[in-house]
Parts: structure tokens; sequence; C-alpha cells
């Protein structure tokens, strides 16, 4: 069963074997001929037809006009001389697949005009082999108007399709490479600024007081060491960062920075998912670093609540505020925003007695296994 279903490809159905028929009808009408020297023409004929048919299809530019002309003149004396009207039925699919909007309208013209004056010569001269197959003839004239303007858009809608497709690949990559460019900068700018902070530190302490200076040396080997951790594995597995893990880096930058934290000091989320997770770390981080970097502020109050409808994140300082012109700009604000959207999430912002930031992220329950409530 296998065997016959495969006869009939998926992607071409039975249209093979239909083309096939008409290939083979030809040689029935020529060998209703009484003389040999006609069956001959004939037979010529029908073969310079599928021969030029082949190499109207591969060529381009003006060798198209030519094949096309052939075709034509063949197909005219085909049906004048042997009633055989079907080959203007390959004419018309070989000028629907024509892709250049100039050669289809004139070729579709020309085909058209001169198959409708073979036709009607035939019809005034009463042929009666001809008018026997008058309904198929109509059928033909029919398939002559419709065919090639309907196999034209249908080749336009594709390629337009397959340049829409090519451009949301393109879209979708470039995205992508922004996305894990922006992780990356963030990754590294915050862990580059921790180095920064520790190492003006140790230059500070050096003198004054270098057992001090020698542990943030330290502090600085073990941030490099871990700075590059979690590169190689965003690298290769782009892997999640969990809020809990996130609030413990933040805490350290801050305490380099010597901004005070008040606030969460464990993070207690239900079934949240791992990408909210690493969206809510990463906007979590940018907006830490905006403290530290921009701020000037001496403490820094986080705060992290799951209700039944969201969770919200709240980054609170005492220090100088942003300006109103630098919210959609600067400080690393519209990266989080971008974040945020794509989760459905929002900020708020607030600059009275300092900066508030304001995280809100839909609660999306994460499906648990099957049996696992019973």
């Amino acid at each position: 069963m296998k065997k016959i279903y495969k006869l009939f490809q998926r992607n071409t159905g039975i249209s093979p074997y239909v083309w096939s028929v008409f290939s083979i009808l030809p040689f029935y009408f020529i060998f209703q001929s009484s003389s040999t020297k006609a069956i001959v023409v004939g037979i010529l004929l029908t073969i310079l037809f599928f021969i030029s048919y082949r190499f109207a299809f591969i060529s381009k530019g003006w060798p198209v006009y030519g094949w096309a002309s052939i075709l034509i003149a063949i197909s005219i004396t085909m049906t004048s001389l042997y009633n055989y009207v079907y080959f203007a039925f390959f004419l018309a699919f070989f000028i629907g697949n024509i892709k250049e909007r100039i050669p289809f309208i004139a070729l579709y013209i020309i085909h058209l005009v001169s198959m409708t004056i073979s036709f009607n010569f035939n019809i005034v001269f009463q042929d009666d082999q001809f008018l026997k197959q008058l309904p198929f003839i109509i059928i033909i004239w029919i398939s002559i108007i419709f065919m090639p303007f309907s196999l034209y858009n249908r080749k336009k809608r594709e390629q337009l399709e397959e340049q829409l497709q090519d451009a949301n690949a393109i879209l979708v990559k470039q995205k992508e490479r922004q996305r894990i460019a922006r992780d990356l900068h963030d990754t590294l700018g915050q862990k580059l600024s921790l180095i920064g902070l520790k190492s003006d530190l140790a230059k500070k302490l050096i003198e004054k007081d270098p057992e001090q200076a020698r542990s943030q040396l330290n502090d600085v080997q073990q941030t490099a060491r871990t700075a590059l951790n979690e590169v190689r594995k965003m690298v290769s597995q782009m892997r999640g960062i969990r809020l809990e893990e996130e609030l413990v880096n933040v805490k350290q930058l801050l305490k380099a920075a010597q901004i005070e934290y008040i606030g969460v000091q464990k993070v207690n989320l239900t079934n949240v998912s791992l990408l909210i997770e690493n969206i809510l770390s990463m906007c979590l981080k940018e907006a830490v670093t905006n403290v530290v970097k921009h701020s000037g502020a001496t403490t820094c109050y986080i705060s992290i609540e799951q209700s039944l409808n969201e969770v919200i994140i709240s980054i609170r300082d005492n220090g100088a505020g942003i300006k109103v012109n630098e919210e959609t700009k600067g400080h690393g604000l519209l990266g989080i925003k971008e974040r945020l959207e794509f989760v459905n999430g929002r900020m708020e912002l607030s600059i009275e007695e300092g900066t508030t930031l304001i995280i809100r992220v839909p609660n999306v329950i994460k499906s648990t296994e099957k049996g696992g409530d019973q």
C-alpha cells in the first residue's frame, strides 16, 4: 500500500500524471491523419514543441520571446492541421510562470489573441473533428484567459511570503543578538563596576591598612572569576539567572560602593517560571547598577513581593534622582522597559526624595506535573 501511495508525491499531487496524459494526447490526433507525411510532420512538431518548451523555461531575458514565439507557432499549426488545441494549455502554464511583468503581459496578449483567432478560424470552416471537442475547446480558452493570471499572482504571493520569511528570520536573529549583547553588557557591567570600586578602595587602603587592601584585592580576583564563569555559562548554555542569586550579587555591589542595603533578605516566589525570574533578575541588576553609578545615594531599599496577580520589585534610593528628560534614554531604563514588555510587564518611576523604580510583572503560574497535586 505504501508503494502505491508514493506514486503520488505529496508536494506535487497527481499533476505530473495529468501533464503526462496531455503529452501523449497529441499523437492520438496526429495518427488520425491519412497521410504518412502529415503524421511525420506532426510527430516532429510535437517533439520540437517539448524541446522548445524545456528551453523556454530555462531561458532568461530576450530568448524567452523567441522560444515563446516558436511554441505559439507550433500550437497554431497543430490546431489548424490536426485539431489539437491542448498545447495552448501548456503555453498558458508557461506564461503564468514568467516572473517579469512586461514579458508576462506581452506574451499573454499575443497568445490569447493568436489562439482566439485560430479557434474561430476552425469554427468558421466547421471542421467536424474540431466541433466535436467544442466543450473542451471552450474550457481551454477559459484556461488561456484565467490560468496565467492565477499562476502569476500565486508566484508573486509566494515570492513576497519568502521575502517576508527571510526578513523575519533576519529580524529574529538581530533581536536575539541584541538581547545577548545587552545581557552580556549588563553582566559584565555590574562585575566590572564592582571590580573598579574595590580596586579604588584597595588603592586608598594600601598604605593605611594593607590587610584590608589585600582583602579587597582578593574580592576583585573572586569577582573577576565569577564574571568569567557567568559569561561562559551565558554564551554556552544561555542559562537563566535566579532572582535569589542576583539579590546576593546586588548586595555585594552595594556593599562595595559603600551604599547601605535595606530590605528583603530572602526571595520567596511560588511557581514563577525561569524566564520571568531571568528577566526580573536582569532588571534588578540594571536598576541597582544605576543606583551605584548615578544616584550618589547612601542607602538603597529593595523589596520583592508576590501577590495573586503579579510580582512586584521596588528599588528605592535616597540619591539625587533621575532627570525627567533622561527617563526614556539614559540609565538603562530603556533596556528594562524592553525586557518587561516581552512578558507584558511594566515599570513605574517616581522621583521624590531620591528615585523609586517599581517593576511589575503578571504572575503567570507554571503548569505542574501530572499528579503533582494529588
